[in-house]
């Protein structure tokens, strides 16, 4: 089944283009189930997104919950995720013990798997869900750190991260495979899997019709890729002096999967990325899933500091809003008239870089939709496109390689590399 899945996602990217734009922002149709994705201190932050993220699109209820107790009185629901990223939970499992749930899905990262492991309550509910015939996931090191700790997945195929599948038990059958489904239970590799992972959990809940229409817009590439891909042209020595510094602006509406690949992975290759946001408090909803992410400072007082590059998230809510915030607009000018690297993905080239002058001479992608925006279409075809000091992108699906992509700029393709192997990207 996975593998069926492997080879048609190409395909439906460019079905999808036949779809209407509004179904591509809109909320997928369908029948509302209850999926409950546990988070804890140290968890991916990549894999609660997409998996949030891609089955709030099939119209899925999810809910984000933390597995933290609080004392009594305490509405405190922050979450430290692994990199630096903050979340904010819907509510606590503890609290949700009697709720019945179509699926649950753990996401993976270190300690955060062995904090889901430790939640007694969360056991105790997948443990009874399962028995209820139940679908029940995990991806990264929560199917052997989790699942398999608690017995869930004996005489069944799995898979996780590579340098856990040692943690398996003698009764679980390993399997070196992206994702892998056994029964109810399905299990996924990594942060670079996570949209795959996502997509078969939509396929079980909903079935493989359902599976192809929410794949489409994202744009997902081909799961056999050896490298990343990106077109570039007009070459030019990306310059920092010491560690990268980096802006990430965020706003309400902005793509949750597109912003945490951004933050995740170039903080896991080095840079000190700032997230800000351009509202009026640090706290900002994200558009699908209405993620509730914690931005590190307010736009004012990052537009004090010197940046080696500014990239932006895309979600079309997000994108209209960078476009009207005068401050960050004058960031981004100042960054291109001095020829330091500035960069969009999904909507904001369309709705922020194109309108304010800054993609004129300049080859550049955007979500393939909104394409039709661009006064020069002729690269919008590839999945990152580079121009000197410019990088844009397509959408959710290419999110990773473009993050990937910036890190091959700022540091070098080996380290792109190093990085991209460690995602389980290629």
């Amino acid at each position: 089944m996975a593998a069926a899945a492997s080879s048609s996602l190409a395909r439906r990217a460019v079905s999808w283009r036949r779809l209407l734009l509004s179904r591509a922002f809109g909320a997928a149709a369908g029948p509302a189930k209850r999926v409950l994705v546990p988070v804890a201190n140290g968890t991916e932050p990549i894999e609660a997104a997409a998996t949030a993220d891609v089955l709030n699109r099939a119209g899925a209820r999810v809910t984000v919950a933390t597995v933290a107790s609080a004392p009594a009185g305490d509405e405190g629901l922050l979450v430290e995720a692994a990199y630096g990223v903050k979340l904010v939970a819907d509510g606590r499992v503890a609290d949700l013990e009697d709720e019945a749930f179509d699926l649950i899905a753990l996401p993976g990262g270190m300690p955060g798997s062995a904090n889901l492991r430790d939640c007694k309550v969360l056991e105790k509910m997948v443990k009874k869900h399962a028995e209820e015939g139940g679908l029940y996931g995990a991806i990264c090191a929560a199917p052997a750190v989790a699942l398999a700790h608690w017995g869930m997945l004996k005489g069944l195929k799995a898979t996780c991260y590579p340098s856990f599948m040692e943690k398996f038990p003698s009764d679980v059958i390993p399997a070196n495979s992206r994702v892998v489904v056994d029964r109810n239970a399905v299990t996924s590799q990594g942060p670079g899997t996570s949209v795959e992972f996502a997509l078969a959990l939509v396929e079980q809940l909903y079935g493989k019709e359902k599976m192809d229409e929410v794949a489409g817009p994202l744009y997902v590439g081909p799961q056999d890729r050896a490298e990343y891909a990106t077109e570039e042209l007009n070459p030019v020595k990306w310059k920092c002096s010491g560690t990268p510094q980096v802006l990430v602006p965020v706003a309400n509406g902005s793509e949750e999967m597109e912003a945490l690949n951004l933050i995740d992975i170039l903080r896991r290759a080095g840079a000190n990325v700032i997230v800000a946001s351009v509202e009026d408090k640090l706290q900002i909803v994200t558009r699908r899933h209405k993620f509730n992410l914690v931005a590190d400072m307010m736009l004012d007082e990052a537009a004090k500091l010197e940046f080696d590059l500014i990239v932006m998230p895309g979600g079309l809510l997000g994108a209209e809003k960078f476009a009207s915030t005068e401050k960050l607009v004058d960031l981004l000018k100042k960054q291109a008239e001095s020829n330091k690297p500035y960069g969009a993905i999904c909507a904001s080239p369309a709705h922020v870089l194109e309108p304010h002058g800054l993609l004129k001479g300049k080859k550049a992608t955007a979500f393939p939709p909104m394409a039709h925006l661009l006064t020069d279409q002729s690269h919008c075809e590839n999945r990152v496109v580079i121009d000197g000091n410019l990088i844009t992108s397509r959408a959710p699906g290419t999110a990773t390689e473009f993050a990937v992509a910036i890190v091959d700029k700022l540091f070098g393709r080996e380290k792109a590399l190093s990085i991209a192997k460690e995602l389980i990207f290629m």
